[in-house]
């Protein structure tokens, strides 16, 4: 196991603090200035951080409230939302979800997903989905209205966000966004605990990823997350509750033929408890990911090959969730071996580097 070392490169000041309040007041030469800013920081390190968002500071205290109200109960109380009882990817992630990463050494976190809340009649969840359809809702006073409430309004800032980006690109008004109609985005309440047998602190406890999606908005008020600059080496994000950390993700860098670079990030056992909300931006299941024309200079080939937004994210929680590995075999037709589960991620080459 390689030693893990802690902000070896460059300072936290490289991630910028970027105020995106002209974005809603609709001026175009502010809103051009602040999608270049945006632009900027994904060009060159694939995470920045967005200031005056818009989302009211008490509606995100309350969510957290929620979340901590909820991962206080009892395990067999959590486990009446088990995240495998759903049949679209909804519910509690217990601490036994273990995704499969190499430099993951302490790894211990409980989490609870949602989605898009769609109605049970939705079409594309009554043909089986699996990513697609209505939430899980727990018994906890108060927690469907409030999750439900934040989850509107991040959605709409991931939305801001992705269209700036489109700005800054040269693209169509809606060439990604009209492609978020019923979007396969999901938000995550995630508990991070460090047991009382850990006593490297600099250990891992969600091991190095990029994200599978467009764009992820996080949440934090607690350190530990670290990110991969351009010469593989890691920085702290700082704390900071008045901000998003906002990071690139696979389907961005492809749609964008790599001028954006979905970035690895980690983190670290730094707080005896952790709480984070990240929400991942996400196109429609359908969607085919490929390089926007517009950006391929000329006489020059594609930097990737083009993929399903839905079959990639799928692909990647089937690596991620035990349960979906056990039920992915339980479907094979009967008297045949399932294939083998390999999942190679080619957006996480990075992290082999950094791990030497």
């Amino acid at each position: 196991m390689p030693t893990l070392l802690r902000n070896t490169g460059p300072g936290p000041d490289c991630l910028p603090v970027i105020d995106v309040a002209g974005l809603r007041r609709g001026d175009p030469a502010e809103v051009k200035r602040i999608a270049d800013a945006l632009g900027q920081a994904a060009r060159e390190i694939g995470f920045f951080r967005i200031k005056r968002h818009g989302i009211d500071l008490n509606l995100i205290e309350a969510t957290y409230a929620k979340a901590a109200q909820f991962f206080a109960q009892p395990e067999a109380v959590k486990l009446r939302d088990y995240i495998g009882r759903s049949p679209n990817h909804r519910g509690y992630v217990p601490f036994s979800e273990k995704g499969d990463y190499a430099d993951e050494v302490h790894r211990s976190y409980e989490a609870f997903d949602l989605g898009l809340d769609l109605p049970r009649d939705d079409p594309d969840f009554l043909a089986g989905n699996r990513i697609l359809g209505p939430n899980v809702w727990p018994d906890v006073e108060g927690f469907k209205a409030t999750v439900s409430r934040y989850y509107a309004e991040i959605s709409t800032l991931g939305r801001l966000v992705c269209s700036a980006l489109e700005l800054h690109l040269g693209l169509p008004r809606g060439a990604m966004t009209d492609q978020m109609s019923k979007p396969i985005s999901q938000l995550r309440l995630l508990h991070y605990v460090r047991g009382n047998e850990t006593t490297d602190h600099t250990s891992v406890n969600m091991g190095a990823h990029t994200d599978y999606e467009c764009l992820t908005l996080l949440h934090t008020r607690n350190a530990g997350l670290q990110v991969m600059a351009q010469d593989d080496h890691w920085i702290d994000v700082p704390v900071d509750p008045a901000v998003y950390v906002v990071n690139i993700g696979d389907m961005l860098e492809a749609w964008s033929n790599g001028i954006f670079r979905s970035t690895p990030h980690r983190v670290l056992n730094l707080s005896a408890e952790r709480f984070s909300m990240p929400y991942f931006v996400a196109a429609n299941h359908g969607t085919e990911i490929r390089p926007f024309a517009q950006l391929i200079g000329a006489g020059e080939q594609p930097r990737y090959e083009p993929f399903a937004a839905g079959a990639h994210l799928e692909r990647m929680l089937l690596r991620d969730f035990p349960y979906l590995r056990a039920r992915h075999r339980q479907e094979a037709p009967a008297g045949t071996v399932p294939a083998e589960i390999t999942v190679n991620n080619p957006f996480e080459r990075r992290i082999e580097r950094s791990l030497v």
